[in-house]
């Protein structure tokens, strides 16, 4: 790590006359010019017309049944003891279920509108005993290895990547994880959601307003038990920290953040002797290489059981959090974050593909939560108090998501298919613009019939049976 750091430096120092994109000021503070826009391949308005008018319509409904047909997916849920759950129409209301709960209707909505699939008390019961969250990730993980089986995704990413964030989600006062948020200004909690580059859901898990996300960023990829494994990690602000980027080492993980004010955090010298021509003054500290190398068998431990799933990175991280720098771990975990953070914040400022990559990864999990605030019409609040309700909440909603991205991809495919064979231009530049958040062939509200024959009786009030006071 000390060569790489080494090397690097030297290599963006000698680089330095030749990025005219980067300058740095008298007091060491970087700056980078904006990138320009990307430019849309020509014709994509006409293309995505065409795409869209060959897609089927359907109702989420649908969706969830095919979904479940080609992948089974209600298989994982049942009764705790994995007994026949003894229930008529069992897929059916598993379905119906997943549709209430991750739509945020509720039992009592979604059984108004199909009393004839299940009562309010059905839904209940079965969210309740035969639905808990490894069984909801289970579900997520054969609709994600569906989706992966498909070439398309492929033009819109490698799988090698994801990309995390939060969002803020309303919660009813008094809960055990409910606050007022800083940055949103709102009560509530936080969703805190992995996809991969090529937009399905990797992971979801509901955490507190107060918690710093980095703390649970490098959970998604380690629960993750699915065909897709990135080792590119993507976040914004809230997603790195000095220790995450030194645990990120270990575990294989590139983490490669969208930081605001990038250019206040520091570069560490990989030695207080070495002087660079151009951009010494970037650097204002040094790595302490002492530090790391006396606790390299301590933090190999720790790495060790993470990976053999003993603990997870964010019992790790709250452990070594603000409370705990007097810690030899935490500083020797600290300073190997150094090491990489600097790593990385040299590679931005001299390789501005990395800066697009990251711009372009960071605004697909902004897609995401619009999408996701789409499929949860029944309102934005999660209405239970209880943790672990509301973790479930935000689970059965990716799985909704998950379900109508892999009944997309097979429409996308097939429309691409009849319009290359019916001879219009189809590339890969233009497949690559499409998104599988598209919604607007999907009917969230069913579908109303209107009988204008069926007339009510005449308009005639009748007087009351008691007398009104005067």
């Amino acid at each position: 790590m000390r060569r790489e750091l080494t090397a690097t430096a030297v290599a963006v120092d000698a680089d330095f006359p030749s990025n005219a994109e980067l300058t740095i000021d008298a007091d060491g503070v970087p700056h980078l010019k904006q990138l320009r826009a990307t430019s849309l391949p020509e014709g994509l308005p006409g293309f995505e017309m065409e795409v869209h008018a060959r897609m089927r319509e359907r109702h989420l409904l649908d969706i969830l049944r095919d979904g479940t047909f080609w992948t089974n997916f209600t298989r994982h849920f049942g009764p705790p003891s994995g007994a026949d759950p003894k229930l008529t129409r069992a897929e059916q209301r598993y379905v119906f279920t997943t549709f209430g709960y991750g739509c945020n209707l509720g039992p009592v909505q979604a059984a108004r509108h199909a009393p004839a699939i299940a009562s309010a008390d059905t839904l209940r019961r079965l969210n309740a005993q035969h639905i808990n969250t490894s069984k909801l990730e289970a579900a997520m993980t054969d609709l994600i290895d569906a989706y992966n089986r498909f070439p398309l995704p492929k033009i819109w990413g490698a799988g090698r990547a994801a990309i995390a964030d939060g969002t803020h989600v309303p919660l009813r006062e008094n809960n055990l994880l409910g606050a007022q948020h800083i940055r949103y200004g709102a009560y509530g909690g936080i969703a805190y959601h992995h996809i991969a580059d090529n937009y399905i859901a990797l992971f979801t898990t509901f955490i507190p307003c107060g918690v710093w996300e980095a703390v649970h960023i490098l959970d998604g990829l380690m629960k993750n038990r699915s065909t897709i494994q990135p080792d590119i990690l993507h976040a914004d602000t809230q997603g790195q920290s000095e220790p995450v980027f030194g645990l990120s080492r270990f575990l294989g993980i590139m983490l490669m953040p969208r930081m605001r004010n990038w250019g206040d955090a520091t570069f560490y010298r990989p030695d207080k002797s070495v002087r660079y021509q151009h951009i010494d003054r970037l650097f204002t500290r040094e790595i302490d290489w002492s530090l790391i190398s006396t606790h390299w068998q301590d933090m190999m431990q720790v790495v060790l059981s993470i990976q053999a799933g003993l603990v997870l990175p964010s019992m790790l991280l709250r452990k070594l959090g603000s409370h705990n720098r007097k810690s030899r771990l935490y500083q020797a975990f600290r300073e190997l974050g150094r090491v990489e953070r600097t790593l990385f914040l040299l590679r931005y400022i001299a390789n501005p593909e990395i800066r697009r990559t990251i711009r372009a990864e960071t605004t697909k999990i902004e897609s995401f939560n619009d999408f996701l605030d789409w499929i949860t019409f029944g309102g934005p609040i999660i209405k239970s108090g209880d943790p672990v309700e509301q973790e479930k909440q935000v689970k059965y909603a990716s799985l909704v998501a998950n379900a109508i991205m892999l009944s997309n991809v097979a429409d996308l495919t097939e429309a691409l298919a009849s319009m290359a064979d019916d001879g219009l231009h189809v590339t890969p530049k233009l497949a690559a613009a499409l998104s599988p958040y598209t919604r607007k062939h999907i009917r969230r509200f069913g579908k109303y019939e209107l009988d204008m024959d069926d007339q009510p009786a005449p308009l005639v009030p009748k007087p009351l049976p008691f007398d009104l006071p005067l």
